[in-house]
C-alpha cells in the first residue's frame, strides 16, 4: 500500500504544478522541453490542465490496485497499472533528453521514482 500512497502523493504535487502552469505560473522551463521558459501559451496551458485528469486516473488506478479503494474491476486496475508503468517509463526518455536543463534535472529523476513506485504497485 505504501508505494501506491507515495505515487499518489507525487501525482498530487504534479497536479498542483500543472494547475499552476494552466493558471499562468511562469514555470514553463520545467515542461514541454522548456520551449516556453516563462508562461506557457494557451494551448499548452490547456494541455497542462488536462494532464490533471490523467494524474487523477493514474492515482485512482494505483489506489484501487493497492486495495485502498474499490473503483475498477480487478483486471482493469491490474492492467491499468502496467499501462501507467509503461507510460511513466516512456515519458522518462524525452525528459532525460530534453533541451531544458531544468526539466532534465527535476522531471527525469521524478519520473524514475514514479516508474519504480508504479512498478511496485503493478506487481501488487
Amino acid at each position: 500500500m505504501l508505494p501506491a500512497l507515495l505515487l499518489v502523493a507525487v501525482l498530487a504535487v504534479l497536479a498542483v504544478f500543472q494547475i499552476a502552469l494552466a493558471l499562468g505560473a511562469p514555470l514553463g522551463r520545467f515542461t514541454f522541453g522548456g520551449r516556453h521558459p516563462g508562461v506557457l501559451p494557451v494551448g499548452l496551458r490547456v494541455a497542462a490542465a488536462l494532464s490533471v485528469a490523467v494524474y487523477a486516473l493514474m492515482g485512482t488506478l494505483a489506489l484501487d490496485r493497492a486495495g485502498v479503494i474499490a473503483v475498477y474491476p480487478a483486471d482493469a486496475s491490474r492492467i491499468g497499472m502496467w499501462v501507467v508503468f509503461g507510460f511513466l517509463v516512456l515519458n522518462t526518455i524525452p525528459n532525460a533528453i530534453s533541451p531544458s536543463r531544468s526539466e532534465r534535472l527535476v522531471m527525469t529523476p521524478l519520473l524514475i521514482v514514479m516508474s519504480v513506485l508504479a512498478l511496485l504497485v503493478a506487481l501488487g
